[in-house]
């Protein structure tokens, strides 16, 4: 960077500015939404880390997923609900990459925690006999620490990247959030290296677990095929379906956000879509998980007894 240029050190996002005449409407709905999420996400936390019947591995996996939508939600809701509500649509330079990094790497861990279950429900359908001698207390802990640190390693390689690149100019970021790759659009230097080494890390760490999902699934499916009497298919398919459909959201809108062509007339769509992407998975998760299982609607019911009497 010449002498002459100087350092960004705040963001402007842009990304409601379209919508200028619906700022309160999108504020209360946004708002409304934040907090079913949080509620739903802490609800299910609370009763997986309370309830004794609930202190099987795949309760402790979703109360750690349920967790991480939680700090997912919040690392994108309270900045836009703030934007909407003051019109102070600024961010500042390390708020901007501190939002990012969490962002993403919770999003990566998230793919990592949803590859670590769908193999728990493989054991579980196809193994079990062997369930409770591999998914053992320590094992369940030592995969959900691995989830964890394996998202925010994958993307702190991205953000040491990130902060060796000059920002000078501009500063206006056309997107609700700070995202990686308008991020990069920013910068005022050669960004190739960097670009392509975000397509690594996504691979690695989005499109990797992906297939071990599928997989798992597939083997899961063979299974249930297999199982002579039609109720013993329908128990069988029960056991993983909430999970099945978790992943279907999930990956379902990544998949749709990171396909769309990444061209200027397609700008307002991919906006759109990546506001789904943090909206929908994260809100959906609790009422699947709530609504189609038996055991935490009735650790729910063994709460309330408790707390009204």
């Amino acid at each position: 960077m010449s002498g002459n240029e100087t350092r960004i050190t705040e963001f402007l996002l842009l990304g409601f500015g379209e919508l200028y005449n619906m700022q309160m409407p999108l504020f209360l709905i946004l708002l409304v939404i934040y907090i079913v999420t949080i509620m739903g996400n802490l609800l299910i936390f609370v009763l997986v880390f309370l309830d004794q019947h609930l202190h099987t591995p795949m309760y402790f996996f979703l109360g750690n997923l349920s967790f991480m939508d939680a700090c997912y939600s919040t690392t994108i809701f309270p900045r836009m609900l703030s934007a909407l509500l003051t019109e102070n649509k600024m961010i500042s330079f390390c708020g901007c990459l501190t939002q990012w990094y969490l962002c993403d790497s919770l999003i990566a861990a998230e793919c990592c925690l949803l590859c670590v279950m769908s193999y728990d429900r493989y054991l579980a359908v196809c193994k079990p006999l062997h369930y409770e001698t591999v998914m053992k207390g320590q094992t369940c802990v030592q995969l959900a620490t691995a989830s964890w640190i394996n998202g925010f390693l994958a993307v702190l390689i991205l953000l040491l990247l990130l902060l060796q690149k000059p920002f000078c100019g501009p500063n206006e970021m056309d997107h609700y959030f700070c995202d990686y790759y308008p991020l990069l659009k920013l910068s005022c230097s050669d960004t190739n290296l960097i670009e392509i080494m975000g397509f690594i890390v996504a691979g690695l760490f989005t499109l990797c677990p992906f297939l071990l999902t599928l997989t798992s699934y597939v083997y899961i499916l063979a299974a249930v095929f297999k199982i002579p009497s039609a109720c013993g298919r329908q128990k069988a398919f029960l056991t993983c379906s909430s999970h099945l459909l978790v992943v279907g959201i999930f990956y379902g809108s990544l998949m749709v956000v990171f396909m769309l062509p990444k061209t200027e007339g397609k700008r307002s769509m991919q906006k759109f879509l990546s506001l789904l992407y943090v909206v929908l998975p994260p809100l959906a998760n609790p009422f699947i998980y709530s609504l189609r299982n038996k055991e935490v609607k009735e650790a729910f019911r063994t709460m309330i007894k408790k707390i009204v009497p």
